[in-house]
């Protein structure tokens, strides 16, 4: 029996953050969400790419190789990613989540990376089908904290995996699809307001789609919309249904925070919906013959209108790259070199500084290994003034197993004093019990009368003790 997907999908911008840089596709046979990182534009540019690179795999009818199709797609993504960052090194850090699922008729094949959610509601029965790639789902996984300690948790955010042009691999499986299931693939703007329970009871609630994406979308914004907010909410079923157009949204419809239709299902469509639109091209001035005699009068004004708008164009893009540096956060080293973390970016423009110190650190920049001092010189870029404190705290934490820190070094051996004569004429009891107890016999005592020394130039052996290279490791002060 061959199912149809009857969908709808939708991404908002949310409340507090100024762009959206979740994307979201919903087709017949390709659902997906990627929720964008980075910062800046890096977050809208790294899931636009990711979206990109899977459309395709909407165009025809997918075979039994869901995973083999999936794979392919998400590997072309990442290349893309990497040769984006080598073209564009102001990008360096940005990464995306991905959640997508690939729907043959019977079976669907899943991918997924990061901590945007997949859900399924079958015959009533609420279930969670991913599985976050968080630094707090590790807690959980640990047995160190609670599932409800979890969804409060400072760090929960904290992805330990994305898609970010490095070599990874994401989670690949295949489910069979039953007529009436329900799938809800989101990002992290929902799940992380919306209890399950809420989400769960508003999946059976709302039968329609589309209105079921609308109710989960206003709940999250009456949860304060910290976040992007990007749902879709596909029904498995074997009615004959007309099918519909792909819906294309979020930063990779080049509309913040309003989801888009596509005209059309044509991959000439879905190609110019995930492009940016060309900038229009200048009118230029026509201008007869009798008005050339005018032409004097009227250039200065049109050159000194044209200068001022090009000094407005460069002013708002130097406050726009000032106000994006005081909003970012590394952690570096002092000229002292002192641990710290600093606001804004590492470099310099002109000679001044982009960056200016927040807070120090008692550990100094010699007292990490090599492999860290190199990546604190270089600039550990953070998402927040947070999530810097705890990097620089992860680099300083005073833990015997911490690999960034080198390791103390041994307190130095006090000088002995010089043994008298008699006291190395002849063993003490001591020793000659420690010898005895060892198995060794005690050496004998030496005659009374000493015996001349006949090789003059021989020195005596002492032990030396061990010589540690201070380079190695750090001092306990």
């Amino acid at each position: 029996m061959t199912l149809t997907l009857r969908y709808a999908a939708h991404s908002d911008r949310g409340l507090i953050r100024d762009g959206n840089q979740d994307s979201v596709y919903a087709g017949p046979r390709l659902l997906a969400v990627a929720d964008g990182m980075g910062g800046m534009a890096a977050g809208d540019v790294a899931s636009n790419i990711v979206i990109g690179a899977l459309a395709p795999l909407d165009e025809d009818v997918p075979g039994d190789a869901l995973v083999d199709a999936l794979r392919s797609a998400v590997g072309t993504a990442n290349q893309q990613l990497r040769d984006t960052v080598d073209a564009n090194p102001q990008l360096e850090g940005m990464g995306t989540t991905l959640t997508a699922t690939l729907f043959s008729g019977s079976k669907i094949g899943m991918v997924h990376i990061g901590d945007s959610r997949a859900y399924l509601l079958r015959n009533g029965e609420f279930a969670q089908i991913t599985k976050d790639d968080t630094y707090v789902q590790m807690l959980v996984d640990e047995g160190r904290i609670s599932a409800e300690e979890a969804s409060s948790h400072p760090q929960r955010s904290l992805l330990t995996r994305a898609l970010d042009g490095r070599d990874i691999d994401p989670e690949y499986s295949v489910r069979q699809v039953l007529p009436g299931d329900r799938y809800l693939i989101c990002s992290d703007g929902l799940s992380g307001v919306v209890s399950a329970e809420t989400i769960a009871d508003t999946m059976r609630e709302y039968t329609d789609p589309q209105q079921c994406v609308e109710r989960l979308v206003q709940l999250a914004l009456r949860g304060g919309g910290p976040d992007n907010i990007t749902v879709i909410i596909a029904d498995a079923t074997d009615r004959d249904i007309v099918e519909s157009s792909p819906i294309v949204g979020g930063a990779a419809a080049r509309d913040r925070g309003m989801a888009t239709s596509a005209d059309v299902s044509t991959p000439a469509a879905r190609a110019s919906a995930l492009s940016a639109p060309r900038p229009p091209a200048p009118e230029e001035p026509t201008a007869g013959r009798d008005d050339e005699p005018d032409q004097p009068r009227r250039r200065p004004v049109r050159t000194a209108a044209m200068l001022v708008g090009l000094l407005v164009i460069i002013g708002g893009g130097l406050f726009a790259g000032w106000s994006y540096t005081q909003r970012q956060y590394y952690v570096g080293a002092t000229d002292a070199g002192q641990l710290a973390v600093f606001r804004g970016v590492p470099g310099q423009v002109a000679g001044i500084d982009l960056s200016t110190l927040h807070s120090t650190s008692p550990v100094l920049l010699d007292d990490l290994t090599l492999a860290a001092q190199e990546q604190v010189k270089q600039g550990i870029q953070a998402r927040s003034e947070t999530d810097a404190a705890r990097r620089l705290a992860d680099l300083t934490n005073d833990d015997p197993t911490n690999p960034n820190l080198k390791p103390l070094c041994p307190p130095s051996p006090s000088p002995s004093a010089p043994e008298s004569p008699e006291a190395s004429a002849s063993p003490s009891p001591r020793a000659s019990a420690a010898a005895s107890a060892e198995g060794r016999s005690p050496r004998p005592e030496p005659s009374a009368t000493p015996t001349p020394t006949t090789t003059p130039d021989v020195l005596p052996t002492d032990t030396v003790p061990p010589v540690f290279d201070p380079a190695g490791c750090r001092s306990a002060e």
